[in-house]
């Protein structure tokens, strides 16, 4: 973690009240309350939009689970988020990731190991995140196998987790138990 302790402290439920209340129910109905909702529950409005988008992109995207993680976990890392990262670790051991990949998404596009469509993917997240942009190359690569709106998911998959990434940072969101950081 970038920070030993929270910037904005996060909030219990018997701290809110009106819609960051009902927030709460839902996310404690979601099988627990992890830091990032309760600090997020300080600004209501903002929480209960950005979790609409959130939701498509984690849950309703038209990329494949264990793709979205790749893509997930190297944003996670080039923004250096132990929280974020920490957390997709487990999503992307679910997805399929193994150890071992998920230790090479650290590493980049160039590791060994990686098939050509995940290190396409891999570099697609550094030029979004080095340039905001995704060169000829790269698209080219990405488009033989992904439809508009993959192409779209992905994109906007990487810019939320970009931005989360800063959120979680500068807030200095706190690891939730049993989750563990950025590697090494």
């Amino acid at each position: 973690m970038r920070l030993t302790k929270p910037r904005v402290r996060p909030l219990e439920k018997s701290e809110v009240e009106g819609e960051a209340a009902e927030l709460f129910e839902r996310f404690e109905g979601d099988g627990g309350t992890f830091n990032i909702f309760r600090t997020l529950i300080h600004h209501p409005k903002l929480l209960k939009r950005w979790r609409v988008f959130g939701t498509h992109i984690l849950r309703k995207s038209t990329l494949p689970a264990r793709e979205r993680e790749i893509l997930i976990l190297r944003i996670g890392w080039l923004c250096r988020a132990g929280y974020e990262f920490g957390h997709h670790v487990a999503e992307g051991r679910e997805a399929g990731l193994t150890d071992e990949e998920i230790h090479r998404v650290t590493e980049g596009p160039d590791a060994s190991g990686w098939d050509a469509f995940d290190a396409t993917l891999i570099r697609a997240v550094d030029e979004l995140h080095g340039d905001a942009f995704i060169s000829d190359a790269t698209w080219k690569k990405l488009s033989e196998r992904y439809s508009t709106q993959q192409m779209m998911d992905l994109i906007f998959t990487v810019g939320e987790y970009n931005m989360i990434s800063m959120a979680l940072n500068s807030l200095g969101v706190q690891q939730d138990e049993g989750y563990g950081g950025l590697p090494g």
